[in-house]
């Protein structure tokens, strides 16, 4: 087997040894991040919403009331249209 073969093999699958980067003078960076004010605004706006319960009592309270009563009544008029008025705004009509 010839050596010059063997190198020009190895010259083609690039088999030699590689060369460490040379580092050059160190220079210190620092990341830096920067948030839109519309950012910082989303992330008051999720903190309020996290802050905010879940149900809302002064609301719900009436409503337990006058079901436990027995008093609640809903007209099938208005749950018919208020359904439908639902559903063309989903539908986009």
């Amino acid at each position: 087997m010839r050596i010059e073969a063997y190198n020009m093999v190895s010259q083609v699958y690039g088999t030699q040894k590689p060369h460490k980067a040379q580092s050059t003078s160190k220079v210190s960076r620092m990341d830096e991040v920067q948030i839109s004010s519309f950012g910082k605004d989303l992330a008051v706006a999720k903190q309020a919403v996290k802050n905010a319960p879940d149900v809302r009592e002064s609301v719900t309270a009436p409503l337990k009331e006058s079901i436990n009563a027995g008093t609640y009544s809903v007209s099938g008029e208005d749950f018919a249209s208020k359904l439908l008025a639902k559903y063309e705004e989903k539908m986009g009509f």
